[in-house]
């Protein structure tokens, strides 16, 4: 540890608000280095056997990390992982070169792993064979204590008094070799991340939400792999704009046709064809080639081969039969849009209103953000369809069968009883 985190180790536990207690005078200490350095990047099994059995013996809990490529590479998945936990020191794993991680998931089976918003790292380590038992996300841990602030620089400076430097955060992380200031920021994201535990942990303990916090994390632990997403190309960004049928299916071929493209490359989509230009083509519906280069998004800088693919995708959707065009919506499965409740059922529409009402005001009065008291989509649910009778077991039981945790269902049942039996 260097003198700076020595210093700062002692001083007090900052806390909820990003406010540092009166007696803290000291301005936050940026952590410019690793405490043990630069660990070098393990690329070989011989050197991950070594990393596993290290930590394997190591003590405590272990801080975990991921870096993905986002918006450089086809997917989400990992391209270095770095890990830290006493006894043991810090790792930073390549895992294009060791693709498979089941053994050190395995070692740490048991082991509560310390992740930074464990749902976006999850399924690029599930996909390596690092599948947690138990966790901790200090970014839920900070919504629940109500910081203002939860992303982990924040949370670092605010708790703990130190700043990360945050620069590399959106670099290309398929890049090899990685450059050391990219692995230095690397390894300082679990520098940290088990002394954010523990402060957070205390913190929760206090406020008497510690066992509201660990309902959440077992959610996250035990929960299923996502399912694929259905239609995936009506989240086209402008797909507002695309009213007509033909138009959408001219959408959907050029999605498909650009997602084939970009997994063969192996890079993001936006990099073949921007969202931008497949909206412009879906609403031109061009004739030919030509006119098609005439759009923004296939400019003079596209070549006439490019060009003409992207056409014989347009002019499959406008040759295809009636029956097969997509339809303007997505079935509905639950509630419709709250914006058309009024129409549909004026007294549903005054339930939901009363409801959310008073979840706002006793999620203000516990401190934490409405979505993380319970979901807004498990309420328009249970507003749309109350139970025959509205008091504490039947709504109670609702809540459970929508998802709800047991700490929500008990902080939020009596209020919705209240909001469900008042008269519109």
């Amino acid at each position: 540890m260097t003198d700076a985190q020595e210093t700062a180790a002692d001083s007090p536990l900052r806390t909820t608000g990003g406010a540092p207690p009166d007696d803290v005078e000291a301005a936050p200490i940026p952590l410019l280095e690793p405490r043990d350095g630069i660990p070098p990047v393990i690329a070989d099994e011989a050197s991950l056997a070594k990393a596993v059995a290290a930590f394997a013996a190591g003590s405590g809990p272990v801080a975990v990390d991921a870096e993905r490529a986002s918006g450089y590479r086809y997917g989400q998945r990992a391209y270095l992982v770095q890990l830290r936990r006493e006894g043991a020191g810090t790792a930073l794993i390549d895992p294009v070169a060791c693709p498979d991680l089941s053994a050190l998931g395995e070692a740490l089976s048991g082991v509560e792993w310390v992740l930074h918003a464990a749902t976006q790292d999850l399924p690029c380590l599930r996909e390596i064979g690092m599948v947690p038992t138990l966790l901790f996300d200090t970014e839920l841990a900070g919504r629940l204590a109500g910081f203002p602030r939860v992303g982990l620089g924040a949370m670092v400076e605010s708790v703990l008094a130190f700043v990360l430097e945050k620069g590399h955060s959106a670099v290309d992380w398929s890049t090899r070799p990685l450059p050391d200031p990219w692995l230095r920021y690397a390894a300082l994201d679990v520098e940290l991340l088990v002394d954010l535990r523990d402060a957070l942990e205390k913190e929760l303990d206090r406020q008497g939400k510690l066992e509201w916090a660990r309902q959440e994390f077992d959610a996250i632990a035990s929960a299923p792999p996502a399912e694929p997403r259905k239609d995936p190309w009506r989240r086209t960004s402008g797909m507002h704009k695309v009213r007509r049928r033909r138009q959408m299916a001219v959408v959907r071929e050029l999605w498909q046709t650009r997602d084939r493209i970009a997994q063969r490359r192996d890079v993001s989509p936006g990099k073949v064809l921007s969202d931008a230009a497949i909206v412009e083509a879906a609403l031109a519906l061009p004739p030919n080639a030509h006119a098609l280069a005439a759009l923004p998004g296939f400019g003079h800088r596209m070549a006439r081969r490019q060009l003409e693919q992207w056409q014989a995708a347009v002019d499959r959707a406008k040759g295809l039969p009636e029956a097969e065009l997509p339809q303007p919506g997505q079935p509905v499965t639950g509630p419709p849009p709250p914006r058309a409740w009024a129409d549909k059922d004026p007294v549903a529409a005054a339930r939901l209103t009363a409801a959310r009402a008073a979840v706002s005001a006793l999620a203000e009065q516990l401190n934490m953000p409405q979505e993380n008291l319970v979901s807004p989509d498990t309420v328009r649910r249970v507003c749309w369809e109350p139970p025959p009778s509205a008091d504490a077991e039947s709504v109670a039981a609702a809540l459970a069968g929508h998802g709800a945790r047991p700490w929500q269902v008990e902080q939020v049942t009596p209020v919705l009883v209240a909001a469900l039996s008042a008269k519109p």
